[in-house]
C-alpha cells in the first residue's frame, strides 16, 4: 500500500520521492489549489465572513490527481512549505478533498522540513503532526483583509480618480512612503557650508590629513561657516599657525558579525551587493532550497528562505565551528558558539535562519552545477552563515588633537584592523555609506608633544543633502522597522507598485509616478487611516496574535470591516470637485514648483488669465486652465519643462546614432502600439521593401535608450547557445507577447528580471527545461516532415501538427502516446474540416437545397396554380427547419443537464 505525500513544487516532489522510496508517492500541488474568486460576493461581511473558494484549472487537475492516487493509500502526508502560506495550502487541498469524499479511511498528517535533505525529510516524517488551525485563520483573517480592502476601495478609486488601478492593504502604505520621501526632496533646500582641512607632516615627514574642529577657541559646529570668507579666515589662521601634538587617545574596539540571514536581510544585502530585485532574490532562493544534483542525488543547498528567525540549528551550529577552524584556524574560532535571538514577534513563524544545509559544500565548489545569479546568491548566504560563527575584528582607534596655542585646534583620526576576525570573509554593505569614512584611514605613528608641520592648507564647500530615495532593500527595511507586511509578501508588494505604473525604478532607486502620488493623495485626503503605518503595524500585530492563538479572527474582521465599511459609505456623496481641490492643493507644490523668475506658476501660458490646475477627465488626470471651455490649454500630469519620453520624441522619432557596418541612422520612433528602433529609412522607388524595426523590450525607457541598446534589439533573433545533446539552436526575442527564448518548437517566456539582450546560456537552459515538461516532440509528419508535437492544455494534452490540433482521447498522459497514433488523431480531425474546402461548400448547398425542396413539397399541393408560391414555400421551409433544429438542440440540452 503506498501513501501519498503532498509537497508543493515538481522538482521538489522529485527530490523528496528519492528520500523515501518506492512506499511513498509524491505529488505536487503547483502552489496554491485554490483561491478567493475574483469577483463582488466572495467574502461575505453579512455572513460572518463567509468565504467562496474556487479552484482554477490547474489546481482542479492537482486536485483529481491527487484524489485519484488516494484511492488504496491509507496516509495523507501534507509536506508544504513550514510557513503560513505552506500552512494555509494544506488546509486547502485538506478541505477539497473531503468535498470530493476522497479521504474515506484516510489518515491526514501534517509534516514540515526546514531544509530538502534525506537526514531532515525522514526525521520530518517520523514526527507528524496536526494542521496548526491559528496559523489557519491567521491566512483567512489576512487573505478576507486583502480581498475586502481592494475589492471595497478600489472601484472607489476607479470611479472617484480615472486612470487609477487599484488600493491594496499594505501596498499602498509603501507606495505612501516612496511618495512622501519624494516630497521631502522636493522641498529640502540645500544649505551652504565649509570645512578646513590641513595636509600634516610628522617629524619624519610621513603625511596625514587633519580637519580643523575649533576655530578661535571655539567649538565649530557644521554651519559655523557658512561662506567662502568666513572659511578663507579660519584658512589662514591654520597657515599661520604652528602646531604641536597636544594629544593621542588610542582604543581598541570589539566588532560582532551580523547575523545570518531572515527574508528581509537577505533581500536587502543582495540588492545592495548583486543588485538583484527582492523578486529575483526569492526566485532564486527558491532554486536553491529545491536543489541541484550532486553525485546523482538531487540536493538542497539552502533552508527556507521564507523566515524571521535568526536562529541555528546547533548542528548546524557545530559543523560551522569545524569549518571554521579546519579552515582558518582556532584564533577564527569564538571560546563559545554565538548564539542569536530572534526578533519574529509570531514564534510560531521564527524559523531557522538561511544557511546552507551542508556547510562543506563551499561555493567554489558547486558553482559549476548552478548558474552564475544562483552561484552569487549562494556564496552570498554561505559566507553570511560562516561568519556569524567567525570571531569579532578587533581595531585599533587613533585620535590625534594638534594645536597652535592661540585657539586653533585640528583633530586627525583613524583605525589600524589589529585583528580581521570575520571581515576576513565577510562585510555587510550600507544603503547609504558617507562619502568618506576617517575612522577606515591608517594614520602614520604620532606622539605627544610630537613638532607638526604644515604642508598644504584647503577650505572646502559642501551642501547638505536631501533625503536618499529609497532602494529595494532600504524600503524593505523600513517596511520592517514599521512592521507592516511580512517577509513572504515584500516582493510582490514591490512588484505590484511597479506594474501598475505607480513607480519606477532609476539607477536602483523608486522614484513614484505621477499616477501613483494622486492615488497616495485621494487616499491620504479621504482613508488616511487606512494608508497610516501605525495603524496597519497594529493590524499586523493582530494578525500575529491570531496565528498564536491568542485573538479570535472573525472578531478582528469584525472590528476592521465596521469602521472601513462606514468610510466607504462616506465617499458616495463625494464630488469629483471635491477630489480635485483636495488633490490640488497636496500635489500644487509639486506640479506647479515656485519659478525662479517669482511669476505665478500657475499662470496659463495660453490665455494668460486663466489659473491651470488639476482636472479630472475620463482617462485619467491632466492638467488644464481654469477658462476652459474659452481656453483649452491642456498638457499632460507633468512637471512644467520636465524631461519625459514624449518631451525626447517632440518631432515623432530620435536619432540615436548610426549602424557601425551599414552607416544608417538608427532612430528611435513612436508608433500606434508604443515605442520602436528604427534602421534607415524606406526605399521610395521600392515601397514593398521595408526598413529593419523592433520593438522596446520590457523595462526599457526611451528616454535613456542607447544606440548599443537599440543595435541589440535590431540584431534579434539573438543566438544563446546550442542545446548540448541535441545541438539545436537556442535563441532569444522579442515577439507579440514579450520577449522569450526558443528552441525549436519550444517558446518559453522570459521572467521581469531577465534581460533578452544580455540572457546567458545556463538560464536559458533553465528556461528551456522547465517548458520541456510542457511539450514533447514525437516525430516528422510523414506528409511534410514537419514535426508533431504533443502539447499541455487547458482542458488536457493535445497533438498539433502545423495549424492543426486534435484532443487526446480522455485520460491519455502526454508520453503515452505514439506518433502514429498522433498522426491518426490529426487525420480524423482533417476529416471533419473537410466541408470548409470547396467541394464541402458544394456538397452542403446541394444538401441544403434538397431540404427545402423537401420541405416545401406540402407548400406546392395546396397552391398548385400559383408556381410563384414555390418562392415563399421554400423560405418557409427553410425557417420550420431551423425551429426544428432550435427545439433538437433544447432537448438535448436537457439531457445534458
Amino acid at each position: 500500500m503506498t501513501d501519498i505525500v503532498v509537497v508543493e513544487s515538481p522538482s521538489k516532489a522529485k527530490t523528496i520521492n528519492k528520500y523515501l522510496g518506492d512506499s511513498y508517492k509524491v505529488l505536487a500541488s503547483f502552489g496554491h489549489v485554490r483561491d478567493l474568486p475574483p469577483k463582488d460576493g466572495s467574502v461575505r461581511p453579512d455572513e460572518d465572513f463567509a468565504m467562496d473558494w474556487q479552484a482554477d484549472d490547474r489546481g482542479a487537475k492537482q486536485l483529481s490527481e491527487i484524489a485519484k492516487a488516494l484511492k488504496g493509500a491509507s496516509t495523507l502526508y501534507l509536506a508544504t512549505d513550514p510557513d503560513r502560506e505552506g500552512e494555509a495550502i494544506s488546509w486547502h487541498v485538506q478541505t477539497a478533498l473531503l468535498e470530493r469524499n476522497a479521504l474515506k479511511g484516510v489518515h491526514v498528517k501534517r509534516v514540515t522540513f526546514n531544509e530538502i535533505t534525506k537526514s531532515a525529510v525522514k526525521h520530518a516524517m517520523a514526527h507528524p503532526r496536526d494542521l496548526d488551525t491559528p496559523l489557519i485563520e491567521a491566512y483567512l483573517a489576512r487573505r478576507a483583509l486583502d480581498y475586502l480592502v481592494g475589492f471595497t476601495l478600489s472601484p472607489v478609486l476607479w470611479r472617484k480618480l480615472p486612470g487609477s488601478k487599484s488600493a491594496g492593504r499594505v501596498q499602498s502604505v509603501a507606495l505612501r512612503l516612496i511618495c512622501e520621501r519624494e516630497a521631502e526632496i522636493e522641498i529640502f533646500k540645500a544649505r551652504e557650508y565649509w570645512t578646513v582641512e590641513a595636509s600634516m607632516l610628522t617629524p619624519t615627514g610621513a603625511p596625514y590629513p587633519a580637519r580643523l574642529t575649533h576655530y578661535q577657541g571655539k567649538k565649530l559646529e557644521q554651519f559655523d561657516l557658512p561662506d567662502a570668507t568666513r572659511a578663507r579666515e579660519a584658512k589662514k589662521a591654520v597657515q599661520a599657525g604652528t602646531f604641536n601634538v597636544a594629544s593621542v587617545e588610542k582604543k581598541r574596539t570589539r566588532r560582532s558579525p551580523p547575523p545570518p540571514f531572515i527574508t528581509s536581510t537577505l533581500q536587502q544585502e543582495a540588492s545592495r551587493k548583486l543588485g538583484f530585485s527582492s523578486q529575483q532574490t526569492m526566485r532564486l532562493a527558491q532554486q536553491l532550497y529545491e536543489g541541484v544534483e550532486i553525485g546523482g542525488d538531487t540536493v538542497g543547498l539552502i533552508t527556507y528562505m521564507r523566515t524571521d528567525g535568526v536562529q541555528l540549528a546547533q548542528e548546524a551550529v557545530a559543523s560551522m565551528r569545524k569549518q571554521i577552524q579546519a579552515e582558518f584556524g582556532d584564533k577564527y574560532l569564538p571560546v563559545a558558539p554565538r548564539i542569536y535571538q530572534s526578533k519574529a514577534k509570531n514564534a510560531q513563524e521564527a524559523h531557522e535562519a538561511i544557511r546552507p544545509t551542508d556547510i562543506s559544500l563551499k561555493s567554489e565548489k558547486i558553482a559549476r552545477m548552478l548558474n552564475a545569479e544562483q552561484a552569487k546568491l549562494y556564496e552570498l548566504i554561505y559566507k553570511r552563515a560562516l561568519a556569524c560563527q567567525m570571531s569579532p575584528a578587533e581595531l585599533d582607534q587613533t585620535a590625534v588633537d594638534l594645536t597652535d596655542g592661540k585657539g586653533q585646534t585640528l583633530r586627525a583620526t583613524g583605525s589600524v584592523l589589529a585583528f580581521d576576525g570575520f571581515l576576513k570573509l565577510y562585510k555587510e554593505d550600507q544603503d547609504d555609506p558617507s562619502d568618506t569614512d576617517e575612522d577606515s584611514r591608517i594614520l602614520p605613528p604620532i606622539a605627544k608633544g610630537d613638532p607638526a608641520g604644515t604642508r598644504e592648507v584647503s577650505a572646502t564647500q559642501h551642501f547638505t543633502q536631501p533625503p536618499p530615495r529609497y532602494s529595494e532593500a532600504s524600503l524593505v527595511k523600513k517596511m520592517e522597522e514599521l512592521g507592516i507586511g511580512r517577509p513572504s509578501t515584500y516582493a510582490s508588494i514591490l512588484s505590484v507598485l511597479r506594474d501598475r505604473n505607480y513607480v519606477k525604478l532609476e539607477a536602483r532607486r523608486f522614484v513614484p509616478e505621477d499616477r501613483g502620488r494622486l492615488v497616495t493623495a485621494f487616499l491620504v485626503s479621504f482613508f488616511a487611516r487606512y494608508v497610516d503605518t501605525g495603524f496597519t503595524a497594529n493590524l499586523e500585530e493582530e494578525l500575529d496574535q491570531i496565528a498564536e492563538g491568542n485573538a479570535n479572527w472573525r472578531e478582528i474582521l469584525r472590528a476592521f470591516w465596521d469602521d472601513f465599511s462606514a468610510a466607504i459609505a462616506q465617499t458616495k456623496d463625494l464630488k469629483i470637485s471635491d477630489v480635485i481641490d483636495a488633490l490640488d492643493q497636496d500635489l500644487g507644490p509639486h506640479f506647479f514648483p515656485a519659478r525662479e523668475d517669482g511669476s505665478d506658476p500657475r499662470a496659463c501660458p495660453a490665455c494668460g488669465n486663466g489659473r491651470l490646475g488639476l482636472k479630472l477627465g475620463r482617462f485619467g488626470s491632466f492638467i488644464g486652465c481654469s477658462n476652459y471651455p474659452t481656453c483649452q490649454y491642456t498638457r499632460k500630469l507633468a512637471v512644467e519643462g520636465g524631461e519625459t519620453e514624449d518631451d525626447a520624441l517632440k518631432d515623432g522619432m530620435r536619432v540615436l546614432g548610426q549602424h557601425p557596418q551599414t552607416a544608417e541612422t538608427i532612430t528611435l520612433r513612436r508608433g500606434p502600439y508604443g515605442l520602436y528602433v528604427q534602421q534607415g529609412e524606406p526605399d521610395p522607388e521600392d515601397k514593398k521593401a521595408k526598413p529593419k524595426r523592433a520593438s522596446l523590450a520590457r523595462g526599457m525607457d526611451g528616454a535613456s535608450l542607447t544606440l548599443e541598446e537599440a543595435l541589440g534589439l535590431l540584431s534579434l533573433p539573438r543566438l544563446v547557445g546550442l542545446h548540448p545533446e541535441t545541438g539545436q539552436k537556442i535563441e532569444a526575442n522579442i515577439g507579440r507577447f514579450g520577449p522569450y527564448v526558443k528552441m525549436g518548437a519550444l517558446y518559453a517566456s522570459l521572467d521581469r528580471d531577465d534581460n533578452v539582450l544580455h540572457l546567458g546560456f545556463n538560464r536559458a537552459m533553465d528556461l528551456i527545461a522547465k517548458k520541456q515538461d510542457s511539450i514533447k516532440t514525437l516525430g516528422a509528419h510523414p506528409k511534410d516532415g514537419a514535426d508533431v508535437l504533443v502539447r499541455k492544455g487547458r482542458f488536457g494534452p493535445y497533438a498539433q501538427w502545423g495549424n492543426m490540433v486534435a484532443n487526446l482521447p480522455k485520460g491519455t498522459e502526454m508520453g503515452a502516446v505514439s506518433l502514429d497514433e498522433a498522426v491518426a488523431l490529426l487525420a480524423e480531425k482533417g476529416k471533419m474540416l473537410a466541408p470548409r474546402g470547396k467541394k464541402g461548400a458544394k456538397a452542403k448547398s446541394s444538401t441544403k437545397k434538397t431540404a427545402a425542396v423537401k420541405t416545401a413539397k406540402p407548400a406546392a399541393k395546396k397552391e398548385t396554380a400559383k408556381p410563384a408560391s414555390k418562392a415563399p414555400a421554400k423560405k418557409a421551409a427553410v425557417k420550420k427547419t431551423a425551429a426544428e433544429k432550435t427545439a433538437s438542440r433544447k432537448t438535448a440540452s436537457k439531457k445534458s443537464a
